[in-house]
């Protein structure tokens, strides 16, 4: 039986298939502020077109969006948001709060959700809310959570995440579990993997982390990763180069 994919009859052709954030990414609040983390596998079908792309995208100063669904959906709604907060911020003169940024990426979502396929969650600081965190899935709901996660990786941490959230963390319990939760989901899903970034938001400002994949806790029957075929052929080169 042939099937059309991508424009082609009979193949599978991963140049024409949608470039994928099949992924994990999550956010948390705790007393003071939120942490927001995600891998950074992009797919493209069945191919790994980016292994350390970057999930968590600042919409202003105080609020960042993780992304998850169609790259491409998700970089438009947020560079469509990122210009209303640059334009709303001028008009008030002052930045914008978190539930405003929301709101405006749930309208997009919404009136646009038979033509886009964006799972997202935002999350940062105001001084009305302090550290607040919204979901906002398939459809453009809007949903006002403790904590949020979201992408392909995340069914498998949902268990993990009700048993480890407690509401009033401290900044490094939420940062621990944020980490924890993204490893644990990347050691199951293939669709997640790379290395973990991690963006810590409060009233001093943001601090971004990142964790590279060789220095990622292995879980169970996990194989330790073996250096690429590119890395073999540098060190060959460089060994060669000393020799000369």
């Amino acid at each position: 039986m042939e099937r059309k994919t991508g424009g082609l009859v009979g193949s599978e052709d991963w140049m024409n298939a949608a470039v994928d954030l099949g992924t994990t990414i999550m956010a948390v609040a705790y007393e003071g502020g939120v942490v927001m983390g995600a891998d950074s596998r992009t797919s493209t079908g069945t191919y790994v077109s980016n292994r350390a792309s970057d999930k968590i995208t600042p919409l202003s100063d105080n609020v960042y969006i993780c992304r998850s669904g169609s790259a491409a959906d998700t970089q438009i709604i947020s560079d469509y948001v990122r210009h209303f907060l640059h334009q709303h911020t001028i008009e008030k003169g002052g930045p914008a709060d978190v539930k405003t940024a929301a709101t405006l990426c749930m309208q997009l979502s919404y009136h646009n959700k038979r033509m886009l396929m964006a799972g997202m969650i935002v999350a940062g600081w105001d001084k009305y809310d302090g550290g607040s965190v919204f979901s906002i899935p398939l459809g453009g709901t809007l949903l006002p959570v403790p904590f949020a996660i979201g992408g392909s990786g995340s069914s498998y941490i949902y268990g993990f995440c009700d048993q480890a959230y407690r509401k009033g963390m401290t900044k490094e319990e939420a940062v621990d579990f944020v980490f924890k939760a993204v490893t644990l989901a990347m050691a199951r899903d293939g669709s997640s993997g790379g290395l973990v970034r991690m963006a810590i938001i409060n009233a001093d400002g943001v601090e971004r982390k990142m964790v590279r994949g060789n220095q990622l806790p292995l879980y169970f029957d996990e194989i330790e990763p073996q250096p690429s075929a590119l890395s073999a052929f540098s060190r060959i080169s460089d060994e060669m180069n000393s020799d000369r």
